[in-house]
């Protein structure tokens, strides 16, 4: 199973390649939304953990795009962000978020996380 991971910070972002790698997932890590919104075009995915603050496209556009593109618009999507606020998580949600996490996380919640969201993919059968 592929997961895109699209965070703007290059430490945080290795960790959580590292993270998600661990967990048993195909991992492809990019530096901002622009960056992982042609990755995922060419390549697919899928699911998807993506920063909310990132240059050139931020998350929540990122995001968007994803829920208006055909090939896409089911794919689940973890945001993860430092907004703890409860109106940051209503626009991550309304946006189309299907989970949101905010740093700093465990990594078991982040494991268990993606793994709940992989049976939501197994009982639909979606594919790429």
């Amino acid at each position: 199973m592929k997961v895109l991971v699209a965070e703007d910070n290059e430490l945080f972002r290795s960790l959580l390649l590292e993270i998600v790698s661990d967990a048993g997932y195909e991992v492809s890590g990019h530096a901002n939304g622009r960056l992982a919104w042609e990755h995922l075009s060419a390549q697919g995915a899928d699911m998807a953990v993506l920063d909310v603050d990132m240059p050139e496209l931020d998350g929540l556009s990122l995001l968007k795009l994803i829920r208006n593109s055909g090939r896409f618009r089911g794919m689940p999507v973890l945001l993860l962000t430092v907004k703890a606020f409860v109106e940051d998580q209503v626009a991550g949600y309304e946006t189309g978020a299907d989970d949101y996490l905010t740093k700093p996380f465990s990594v078991e919640v982040l494991a268990a996380r993606l793994r709940a969201l992989e049976r939501r993919i197994l009982r639909r059968g979606t594919a790429r």
